[in-house]
């Protein structure tokens, strides 16, 4: 068998089929409907060969992921295939060969989640299928009645309540497309673009080079939604320009770990949250959009109020004039994402298109680009070089959000299938006194434990669809309590031990990181205080039904954050450290009582 992890014929292998993951995803958009049982199998037969096989460091890694692959293609193949006898079948499973299938594709799955983004959701999962299969043993309210093994393994494996059920059918038809238009963008200048424009903006302001990584990451994680990815590519660029100009090191980590933190919060993509949002309030992607732009907003401004108390401190100087970008190559490399922006914003809202659809037809208009650098030159090696890292970097991210995605949608079925979630609610319910705060504090808890060990978009599935029931019982609006889940679930990128966007940008300029930790917790304060602020202020989620409601709810708390990001970082006493705090908690949950 050839290598496929070295070598010219392993480019040419892993190039076709990530080309090959791509004209699927598009092909699905143009097509029109095809059965759910076809495309979310097929979706996963294609990203487990990019999981499971590539980036192995050892050769029984590589074979077992090939075996693994091999199974989990043929047994989606077959379901894609069989689909409408499996559809009569109504999730139950028919002899052994079945069961066996099953067993297979939840085998494959957890470890392909295990490989892309390591043990702890896989273990979730894992205790998931066993609280399912046995969980009728345990005394009490947690047990469950029990259900027939074909029947629980059939309705997680070959009908719509497990791993191919409406989480699966967001990251077919909207996250993957959205995910590769991102790397399209990327592929060409679009991210010297980022760069340009906000070394443009903000280079020559005190703290210039700062404000530069907060402007680039919220512009980059608008379309990459991943704090890692975000700080691995404008950390590259910002990181030794700041060093350059004197900062320390641990604020300059924590500066670009907090702003790149804010890519998951900040529309269009917010790391595939918003998506899996849609599919699980019914409301439509454009409305989450604008529910989520004033606090995606304000989490920046709490950290360019942090910057400026720093730069007072520090005297932060900002990027010399020979460093900050040419008009002319602002506005030229500016083109290259606002051309597919344009044609993305004018399908959605002014043709009317769906937002994979818009995204799509963005994806195009990105992949001319990609034929022409600023110079408007036309390289064939470098156009070359760009289809391949786009092609690559999109199959690569697609799987491993798909990845996730499947094994999280492993436990929502099994809650669902046992009844697990609704007693957990009754439980939060029960330890609140009935009371909205306390359980808001609980969920609060439950997310920022549960997104140390798991990914986001995970974190916030698992803990919405057990905490959010209880949360709207209690008054609140849903797509309020999903944002509040959502914006917890993200804490655990600044907040030790785990905090992985600290690790990458402490590691990358070589400083505590501990130290980066505790600096990226006061810079990003907003974090912790804005999901609480949307509970207070409910009208700021509000901006399509009241924008001149929304505006004073963002104000209110813009005002409330600013005392209190310069209380943690500007004052020099405690006391007045205090004072300031206390000000601003006040100003922020004003709301309250109004």
């Amino acid at each position: 068998m050839p290598d496929l992890r070295t070598g010219r014929l392993a480019a040419a292998f892993w190039l076709i089929l990530a080309a090959a993951l791509v004209a699927y995803h598009l092909a699905l958009i143009f097509s029109g409907l095809v059965p759910n049982l076809v495309s979310r199998p097929l979706h996963m037969a294609f990203i487990l060969p990019f999981v499971l096989m590539l980036g192995n460091e050892s050769r029984w890694g590589t074979i077992s992921g090939t075996v693994l692959a091999a199974l989990g293609i043929c047994a989606t193949v077959w379901i894609a295939i069989n689909h409408d006898r499996l559809g009569d079948q109504y999730g139950f499973l028919e002899g052994d060969m079945q069961i066996a299938m099953a067993v297979t594709l939840l085998v494959v799955t957890l470890e392909a989640a295990r490989r892309a983004i390591g043990w702890p959701l896989p273990l979730v999962a894992a205790a998931a299928l066993l609280y399912g299969l046995f969980g009728q043993y345990i005394p009490g309210q947690f047990g469950h009645s029990g259900t027939p093994i074909a029947s629980f393994l059939g309705t997680l494996t070959i009908a719509e309540g497990g791993i191919f059920g409406s989480l699966t059918g967001v990251s077919v038809a909207v996250v993957a497309i959205f995910v590769i238009f991102g790397a399209v963008l990327n592929a060409g200048e679009a991210g010297q673009g980022f760069m340009n424009v906000a070394g443009a903006a903000a280079g020559r302001l005190k703290g210039g080079g700062a404000k530069v990584s907060v402007i680039s990451s919220a512009l980059f994680g608008s379309i990459s939604g991943s704090a890692s990815a975000n700080v691995a590519s404008t950390g590259a660029v910002t990181l030794p320009a700041m060093t350059k100009l004197g900062y320390p090191k641990r604020l300059a980590a924590a500066v670009e770990a907090v702003a790149s933190s804010g890519g998951q919060i900040m529309p269009p993509l917010m790391g595939a949250g918003a998506f899996v949002m849609v599919e699980l309030t019914g409301v439509p992607y454009t409305s989450i959009m604008a529910a989520a732009i004033l606090p995606a907003l304000l989490y920046f401004f709490a950290v360019w109020v942090g910057i400026n108390a720093y730069a007072t401190r520090f005297d932060l100087r900002g990027v010399d004039e020979a460093d900050r970008p040419k008009g002319r190559d602002v506005v030229i490399t500016s083109l290259f994402f606002l051309v597919p922006f344009s044609v993305l914003l004018w399908a959605m809202f002014g043709a009317g298109f769906t937002p994979q659809y818009a995204a799509a037809l963005a994806i195009l208009a990105g992949a001319v680009l990609l034929f022409f650098n600023m110079d408007f030159e036309l390289r064939p090696s470098q156009i070359a070089e760009r289809f391949q890292s786009a092609l690559m970097n999109a199959a690569r991210q697609v799987s491993m959000i798909a990845a996730i995605i499947l094994c999280a949608s492993i436990i929502i079925g099994v809650l669902a299938i046992t009844g697990l979630g609704v007693k957990i609610t009754s439980l939060i319910l029960e330890g609140s006194g009935g009371l909205l705060w306390p359980s808001l504090l609980l969920t609060a808890l439950a997310c920022l434990l549960l997104g140390m060990e798991v990914p986001t978009t995970a974190a916030y599935v698992i803990c919405v669809s057990v905490a959010g029931p209880a949360l709207i019982q209690l008054g609140l609006e849903p797509l309020q309590a999903h944002l509040f889940v959502f914006w917890f679930a993200l804490l655990s990128t600044i907040t030790p031990p785990v905090c992985g966007a600290v690790f990458i940008a402490a590691g990358m300029i070589g400083e505590n990181w501990l130290k980066v930790a505790l600096t990226a917790m006061a810079l990003g304060v907003g974090l912790y205080l804005i999901p609480l602020g949307m509970i207070a202020n409910p009208d700021i989620i509000r901006l399509v039904d009241s924008p001149l409601s929304a505006i004073i709810a963002m104000l209110r708390i813009a005002a409330g954050l600013a005392l209190v990001s310069y209380g943690l970082i500007g004052a020099r006493k405690s006391g007045k450290t205090a004072l300031l705090v206390g000000a601003g908690l006040a100003v922020i949950f004003s709301g309250i009582y109004i």
